[in-house]
């Protein structure tokens, strides 16, 4: 277990990240990360190592134990099935009986895509977390579990899985020090007992904190000063000419040391006059030292990779069956659903709400089949339901960015496909989309006074449904696009306006520029609207109807009149486009969940004079900076990581 110090913006999480695989694609980045002899490139590193970020990302509304429980379940058992196969072998061959007790805890541990596991059990007890399992995680909106639960749940998340190699950083952000003994305690339990490997970066480790560690890495400005072994970290710097103070915490002192402001106070060498020693200085003295030495001599022999075994790395992308993983991802999402109970009951309360206002409005004792006018207000009333019942579906923009945070964390851990996530999303939604359809038709389709004939009825009611399917699809791919509330919150209502200002019923398609007609086509509102129309107005009471002075029968002018085609095939041109565009919509929400990362993601920002500094100390060495975009000379941050890429194996 390996402790990584260093002050802010020294490139702590730039080599957590270099070392997890998942450096930002747009930096150029030079030196090699290997596991076992083999490069990044030869095996998936992202499921071999995990990256455990500082932030505590969970679903709010599941438990505890929920959460290590999908979590098992996305990463598998990993080899200990085959293990476990290969021990039983041994043990036949050499006659030995296992204890029941070892015996069957190896077998339940090994068994894969059980909905509960025991290592889940397991994992609870030796973090602490057995006192809080069946309590929701929490967010800003529910109360849950406290601050350092949530870190032990996000640290609990991988042990869980058969990873052996983590990578933590800063997990002791707003802990207690007490709290982050434990937290650290049982992390070294796991390493020694499971022989993984954890590089864990902190701030400010107390002293019982660092006593833990087997091994210290001290980066500062981008390059590696010590890697070796704690207890001759202090050894190093004093012959250096710098003395940790009894008093002082040795690692608040490494931190310090390095530091242009600081490290006057802990010149012990009187014999010569203080100067400051910068970290590069440190770097070629660490070179000559008796532990940077030895490790020279490890790497400058290639690691054999016959000495490891296979099953150490991971080379398939997922752990599970794409089923199991549906299976897991389909569980997940009707829980939410469960929990999330209350929003569907209060959509449906309230959209039978609105369908008794509009049917009082529109009450059929106050409506007529007599003259165009009488048409319009039937025209009015079916756009009206066209237009609520798309509204309906915007609560899908909070709720899918409430759980973008989460999805994308378990995207990068590789728990599941994208289509995993997005498949159920879409599919449990249609009955309750259902319920809402017949709480709408119900309540307003007689009571307004539609065509009669139950063939219409059921066509209606079909076209509302594929109206709710196809708004529920645009939300998702608007909150998939735009990924911030305020971002969707604007996207949504300039797409929300585009589609009605070209749907065809607020300017008559004839009334639309002819360079904008092409937009009119591909505006869903206009295929609900033509689809409503059509299979109210080619009803006999509208067509039987003839209007005074004119061959032309009451539904023809009506059709004529909002330029609609006069055509009842539209009907079904107007359902199979709105159902073609939900299932389109959907698809890009998946492409988009696929290939788009997250907004704003926190990078160091570096003084004009720390720049300067590090500009001249390149000159100084000959050296060019080692980690920049591609499209800017700046540094994103202080970046010579590549050295510490090559160093740590």
């Amino acid at each position: 277990m390996t402790l990584l110090l260093g002050p802010p913006s020294s490139g702590k999480t730039t080599l957590l990240l270099a070392l997890a695989d998942k450096l930002d694609p747009t930096l150029r980045v030079k030196g090699e990360v290997t596991y076992n002899g083999y490069k990044l490139k030869e095996f998936v590193a992202r499921k071999t190592s995990a990256y455990i970020s500082q932030n505590d990302v969970h679903v709010g509304e599941m438990t505890v134990k929920e959460t290590l429980d999908f979590s098992a379940r996305c990463q598998g058992v990993g080899t200990r099935y085959d293990l476990l196969s290969e021990l039983a072998r041994r043990e036949k061959d050499a006659g030995i009986f296992p204890e029941a007790d070892v015996d069957l805890f190896m077998k339940a541990t090994s068994v894969a895509g059980v909905e509960s596991s025991l290592i889940t059990d397991y994992t609870l007890k030796i973090l602490g977390l057995d006192i809080c399992k069946d309590i929701i995680v929490g967010n800003e909106m529910q109360r849950g579990i406290s601050g350092g639960q949530k870190k032990r749940v996000t640290t609990g998340e991988m042990i869980v899985g058969p990873t052996k190699t983590l990578f933590m950083d800063e997990i002791s952000t707003g802990l207690d020090s007490s709290t982050t003994f434990q937290i650290v305690k049982c992390l070294q339990q796991v390493v020694h007992l499971t022989e993984g490997t954890i590089l864990m970066s902190l701030l400010q480790p107390a002293p019982e904190t660092y006593d833990l560690f087997d091994d210290i890495i001290l980066l500062s400005e981008g390059q590696i000063v010590y890697q070796g072994p704690r207890e001759h970290v202090v050894e190093f710097f004093e012959s250096c000419g710098f003395k940790c103070p009894e008093r002082k915490g040795t690692a608040d002192f490494l931190q310090e040391v390095t530091s242009k402001k600081d490290q006057e106070q802990y010149w012990a060498d009187k014999r010569k006059p203080y100067r400051y020693i910068t970290v590069t200085e440190f770097a070629d003295r660490f070179k000559h030292f008796h532990v940077g030495m030895q490790l020279q001599s490890e790497l400058a022999v290639p690691f054999d990779k016959s000495r490891g075994h296979r099953a150490a790395l991971a080379f398939h992308k997922y752990s599970m069956s794409k089923m199991e993983l549906l299976k897991a991802c389909w569980d997940k999402e009707w829980l939410l659903i469960k929990r999330n109970s209350f929003i569907y009951v209060f959509k449906t309360v309230q959209i039978i709400i609105v369908a008794f206002i509009s049917s009082t409005v529109f009450l059929r004792t106050e409506m007529h089949q007599r003259n165009l006018d009488d048409a319009q207000l039937y025209i009015g009333s079916l756009l009206f339901g066209m237009i609520i019942n798309m509204f309906n579906g915007f609560a899908e923009l909070s709720l899918m960015i409430s759980r973008l945070p989460v999805f994308y964390k378990q995207r990068d851990l590789l728990f599941h496909p994208v289509w995993t996530f997005t498949l159920p999303t879409f599919l449990l939604r249609v009955p309750i989309s259902i319920l809402e359809t017949v709480a709408w038709m119900a309540v307003t389709y007689y009571t307004v006074g539609y065509a009669p004939e139950a063939s219409r009825f059921f066509k209606n009611f079909l076209l509302v449904f594929s109206v709710q399917q196809m708004a529920s699809g645009l939300f998702r791919l608007i909150a998939g696009i735009c990924r911030t509330m305020i971002i969707a919150n604007t996207g949504g209502v300039l797409t929300l306006l585009l589609v009605f200002l070209l749907g065809g019923f607020i300017i008559p398609k004839r009334e639309i520029p002819s360079w904008w007609e092409w937009a009119h086509w591909i505006s869903p509102l206009t295929y609900g609207f033509n689809a409503f129309t059509v299979n109210e107005m080619f009803a006999s009471r509208w067509m039987n109807r003839q209007v005074s002075n004119s061959s032309t029968s009451l539904g023809v002018q009506v059709l004529d009149s909002f330029d609609v085609p006069n055509d009842e095939n539209w009907y079904w041109i107007g359902a199979g486009a709105l159902l073609g565009f939900a299932v389109l919509f959907n698809i890009l929400f998946t492409f988009a969940l696929m290939y788009l990362s997250p907004l704003g993601k926190p990078q160091a920002v570096i003084s004009e004079e720390t720049v300067e500094e590090l500009e001249a100390n390149n000159v100084d060495s000959n050296e060019e900076p080692r980690l920049m975009r591609p499209e800017s000379s700046k540094y994103s941050f202080s970046a010579d990581a590549s050295n510490a890429d090559e160093n740590f194996q």
